[in-house]
């Protein structure tokens, strides 16, 4: 064989080789052991330890919206985009052509004829079932649309890394997080299987900069482009009554951050631990966190997606981890009436955390991610009535039946979970 054909044989397997490195590799930064329960989540020190753990600070005076389906999400997110008078910036990870994809481009491409500023982020990979001419529609509307990491040969290294983020800041005054896509499952009161169950939520008051900080991180890794002006970041006056803070991770940056969030959390739980996850896919610190609570006396209840799921892989991955805390006494439920997509987690009615991140892998090392964190006993005591209700809707999974179930899904949730560092 020449010898330059050599050396470039040995240059693609070198590069192949790195990719799959970087593509499995853990995080530099990784919490090992147990957190030890110090103190109470209710106690100030917690919003210390936290909000200096995983800044930004915690700002008080906002109005913090719950917006249940599609019916409730998508009128509260259109009217806001309506009333743009300045900016408008959006980064989600789904978006698919259909009847919500073509209302948000309308509603997008009309401010943006109206002259306000209007700056859109999609995933490359969410976004596969877009038409080109959706893009093409906002684009000559005058709406500045960047896709982020789309697959190219000299950055396929970043294809594992996605934001997962879900981001709608108006005028830099009000801002939405939450689980919900921009695609037509989301659409109606999740009343069939056809329509998904998701919550999303409405922002108000000062910790919107956060939310628009959160957006800016990506878009100056996608565009470059710094945007600074009061148009983004005006003066906020306070809303309400809500405690909150915007928290972002990221493989380059915080990498472990929304790991360390729920453990800290977890770890700290005196009475109550209430999880929503569309993906529970937990490590096996983040199980032994969970069944130390429980050893602890704390209540521990998690709802994930029943058998209307988008991902069969994942809820066969989720249920290889179950053992230990059903023994344990944690509660499982399966969401049976539609697929189950909410990321909501709840401890001791007095905390609470939404927006983008799962209970899984993918979210805690790989995909970019912000979630609200809420350090409002009212506003969480209304969490836990929203879960209970999902929960009356839901079958539990016991321990009986994790024994009993078929050698067939013993052997699929086995080999999937050999799968869970990429889920």
């Amino acid at each position: 064989m020449p010898t330059w054909l050599v050396i470039i044989a040995t240059i693609a397997v070198s590069y192949l080789v790195s990719l799959v490195a970087r593509f499995l590799a853990s995080p530099e930064k990784k919490v090992e052991y147990l957190i030890e329960h110090l103190f109470s989540i209710g106690d100030e020190q917690f919003i210390r330890s936290m909000t200096s753990l995983l800044p930004p600070a915690a700002l008080s005076g906002n109005k913090i919206t719950t917006l249940k389906n599609g019916d409730e999400i998508f009128p509260a997110m259109l009217d806001a985009i309506g009333s743009a008078r300045h900016t408008i910036t959006f980064e989600t990870f789904i978006y698919w052509t259909g009847e919500i994809g073509k209302r948000f481009a309308e509603a997008l491409a009309e401010r943006a004829r109206a002259k306000v500023k209007v700056h859109v982020l999609l995933d490359w990979l969410g976004t596969k079932k877009m038409d080109r001419s959706l893009l093409e529609f906002m684009k000559d509307a005058g709406v500045e649309v960047e896709r982020y990491h789309p697959l190219r040969w000299y950055s396929i290294a970043r294809a594992n890394n996605r934001t997962h983020r879900k981001l709608l800041v108006v005028d830099g005054k009000i801002g939405f997080t939450g689980g919900a896509g921009i695609a037509d499952q989301w659409l109606g009161n999740a009343q069939d299987r056809d329509h998904w169950r998701d919550s999303h939520f409405k922002i108000e008051g000062p910790v919107v900069a956060q939310c628009q900080a959160a957006f800016m991180d990506n878009w100056l890794k996608t565009r470059g482009r710094v945007l600074h002006t009061d148009e983004y970041f005006p003066e906020i006056a306070p809303a309400g009554s809500h405690r909150a803070q915007v928290t972002m991770s990221s493989p380059s940056e915080g990498s472990e951050s929304a790991r360390l969030m729920y453990l800290l959390a977890i770890a700290l739980a005196a009475r109550s631990i209430y999880i929503a996850s569309a993906y529970f896919v937990p490590d096996d610190l983040s199980v032994r966190t969970l069944v130390d609570a429980r050893r602890r006396g704390v209540t521990v209840a998690i709802i994930v997606p029943g058998g209307h799921t988008d991902t069969q892989v994942t809820r066969w991955a989720s249920r290889s981890r179950w053992a230990p805390l059903l023994k344990a006494g944690a509660e499982v439920y399966e969401y049976q009436p539609t697929m189950y997509h909410c990321k909501v987690m709840i401890v001791d009615e007095c905390w609470t955390s939404v927006g983008s991140a799962n209970f899984d892998n993918r979210s805690f090392r790989l995909n970019d991610e912000a979630n609200l964190n809420v350090y409002d006993a009212d506003f969480a005591r209304e969490q836990v009535r929203v879960f209970e209700d999902d929960k009356g809707r839901s079958r539990r999974f016991t321990l009986e039946d994790w024994m009993n179930r078929p050698w067939t899904d013993k052997l699929k949730e086995r080999a999937a979970g050999l799968l869970r560092s990429q889920l």
